[in-house]
């Protein structure tokens, strides 16, 4: 009887322990896992981080255009999703043009019904020369026409941003 209780005890000790998730306290992620539309949309995608200390978008663009790169965080408002898994987005900065943010490694993507919602990303801007092919498949991802796809004939020079992490707030 003594000996049936103690091993039925090292099994269910050795079910209990086998069955849970191992953790990683170093490296905090993501709340939120999602490809395409989100019934809900605030919330956290990809590395969790303090949303304090937040650059000016303006102060961005700035350090951008005088040493070529940025890291920090920024906030701004998402104008366009990738219509295909929200694999990036594009917002409007000071300066009056665009910026696309893209994420770290392709290891995140937010919802594609996030347009409009304000964000907050922690991650690096760099000024680059986008490729007339990938215009094409941004232009692609967001649903433009075939006639406007092949109207993207020049590479063009933008500032981008790649996200460790992002936190899209709720609509004011």
């Amino acid at each position: 009887m003594k000996k049936t209780f103690i091993l039925s005890l090292a099994v269910l000790s050795s079910l209990t322990f086998s069955c849970q998730k191992a953790t990683d306290t170093d490296s905090e992620t993501t709340t939120y896992e999602v490809v395409g539309e989100a019934e809900v949309v605030p919330g956290n995608y990809g590395d969790l981080f303090d949303s304090e200390e937040i650059t000016a978008a303006a102060e961005m663009v700035s350090q951008v255009e005088a040493n070529g790169a940025f890291e920090g965080k920024i906030s701004g408002e998402i104008k366009e999703v990738c219509t295909k898994k929200g694999c990036w987005f594009a917002m409007d900065l000071p300066n009056g043009e665009s910026m696309r943010v893209t994420f770290k490694d392709y290891g995140f993507f937010i919802p594609t019904n996030s347009q409009g919602f304000p964000i907050v990303m922690e991650g690096k801007a760099i000024l680059t020369e986008t490729d007339v092919e990938t215009l094409r498949h941004f232009a692609e991802d967001q649903g433009k026409s075939k006639e406007e796809v092949e109207a993207i004939t020049e590479p063009k020079r933008e500032i981008t941003f790649e996200a460790t992490g992002v936190v899209i707030k709720a609509k004011a």
